[in-house]
């Protein structure tokens, strides 16, 4: 994990590949032990609030740090330690806000003041930037180094994840942190929380927008401030959604104009002859037609909501269908459980199982499920709601909700045991996205609050 980029990357490039973890490991942080032996219970409270008693205690990990706080992105076997990444956090808000409880609505609004103390005290810069992750707590990192901070260090700066690298900012992270900002500016009428989103927004335009042959906006910068060459349909399908509410917002048709950029950006992508949308370009002249994610399919429709488009949701659901289940190759699902879903890209499909995803990672799955898309498909069905897509988009969430169940058993954020099967895990096995990292069987906020979303047929990009 060096904090480096590759081509059209997602966000989640440089997310956590649990550095040292084995396959071992892995298995037993598949295996649900930790709830197999239990008897089902009247009074078990249901999935959707078990989810969000996880995203509570991942929020509340470290209560020595402070309240001026982000939430851990993954349980603390996923190896990143204290890691919140922006767009985890921007998720957890959304997620809270659909629930419309006032304890959740709270918690989204003291999550979104954090996200604003990281754009008003970031160490190097005063410009509207987010990083693409923090540190939440104190660790010991792998090469003994401590890192003793909570989100707030002493000197008062925001905590940036130097440790892995988690220095840029990337256009989609910053879109979601400001849709998310949005949606609290909608929600409570505060002032605040609109500022920060416009802020935002014009870091985006001001950075990274291009008069490149196809348009649209840039991957973002490093850690070094430098501008990176990548185009991704995911970030300009981000900003649609962003663009379009800060247009609402504000009155302002500057955004609508930002919006229509970004979204001719993203009508480029789409390949008519397959009914689906490419990841993005590498040089802002050429589609770069390998391999092809999940998101670009589901969250297209999110966004746009176009009938012309609609079949890539149909994409998605055929040709990344996945099963999961325990005879398989490299599979970690514990004996007489079997998972069905997505999973992240075509390139996932074709993972050599020979091979370690990466330098000390397992073998992959081929048929591993990454619930996080999965619940973007959810969502994307009932969204368009053809016929049988209601009926499609409930057997996903009851996969989802098997394996909160029965997934991820033994697992901790900051060192204290979760709440009984609370949190889903980002993926079933050990899964290769074929953008040079992978999703591993963690609890994971990201794929949970999207899993919230999609049981509440909750639109973040509309």
């Amino acid at each position: 994990m060096t904090g480096s980029q590759g081509p059209v990357f997602s966000r989640r490039a440089l997310i956590g590949t649990g550095l040292g973890v084995g396959a071992a490991a892995l298995a037993a942080a598949g295996s649900g032990t930790a709830h197999a032996a239990r008897p089902p219970h009247a009074a078990e409270a249901s999935a959707p609030r078990r989810a969000y008693a996880f995203l509570d205690a991942a929020m509340d990990a470290y209560p020595d740090h402070g309240t001026t706080r982000l939430a851990q992105s993954y349980t603390d076997q996923a190896g990143l330690f204290s890691t919140a990444f922006t767009y985890d956090n921007a998720l957890v808000i959304l997620a809270n806000l659909a629930s419309r409880t006032k304890n959740a609505r709270s918690r989204a609004t003291a999550l979104g003041d954090a996200l604003l103390y990281a754009q008003a005290h970031d160490p190097a810069y005063d410009d509207g930037r987010l990083r693409q992750a923090y540190n939440v707590g104190p660790y010991t990192y792998y090469d003994g180094s401590s890192q003793p901070d909570g989100f707030v260090r002493p000197d008062g700066s925001a905590n940036v994840g130097t440790q892995f690298g988690f220095t840029g900012t990337a256009v989609g992270d910053m879109a979601w942190a400001g849709i998310a900002l949005s949606a609290l500016a909608r929600r409570t009428g505060e002032r605040r929380f609109l500022t920060g989103a416009v802020r935002i927004g014009e870091w985006i335009d001001r950075v990274a927008r291009t008069d490149e042959p196809l348009g649209g906006y840039k991957f973002g910068v490093d850690g070094a401030g430098k501008k990176l060459p990548y185009t991704a349909t995911e970030h300009n399908t981000d900003l649609v959604g962003l663009f379009g509410q800060l247009a609402r917002l504000t009155g302002d048709r500057v955004w609508l104009e930002r919006r229509t950029r970004a979204a001719a950006f993203v009508r480029k992508m789409w390949e008519p002859s397959g009914g689906f949308f490419y990841t993005g370009s590498d040089d802002g002249v050429t589609i770069n037609k390998s391999p092809i994610p999940e998101d670009t399919q589901t969250w297209t429709q999110l966004a746009l909501a176009s009938p012309a488009h609609a079949r890539s949701v149909d994409w998605a659901r055929t040709e990344l269908a996945v099963l999961d289940t325990a005879d398989r190759r490299n599979s970690t699902v514990p004996a007489g459980q079997s998972y069905e879903g997505v999973t992240f890209s075509s390139a996932s499909l074709l993972a050599n199982e020979a091979a370690p995803i990466a330098q000390f990672q397992p073998k992959p799955d081929r048929s591993g499920v990454w619930f996080e898309g999965t619940a973007h498909l959810a969502l994307a069905l009932r969204n368009r709601h053809a016929p049988g897509d209601e009926g499609r988009a409930r057997r996903l969430i009851a996969s989802i909700e098997r394996a909160q169940d029965r997934l991820g058993g033994n697992q901790t954020v900051g060192g204290k045991a979760l709440p009984g099967k609370s949190g889903v895990v980002s993926a079933s096995s050990p899964l290769d996205t074929g953008f040079g990292f992978g999703y591993y069987p963690y609890r994971h906020t990201g794929a949970t609050a999207w899993y919230l979303m999609a049981v509440a047929r909750a639109n973040p990009l509309r």
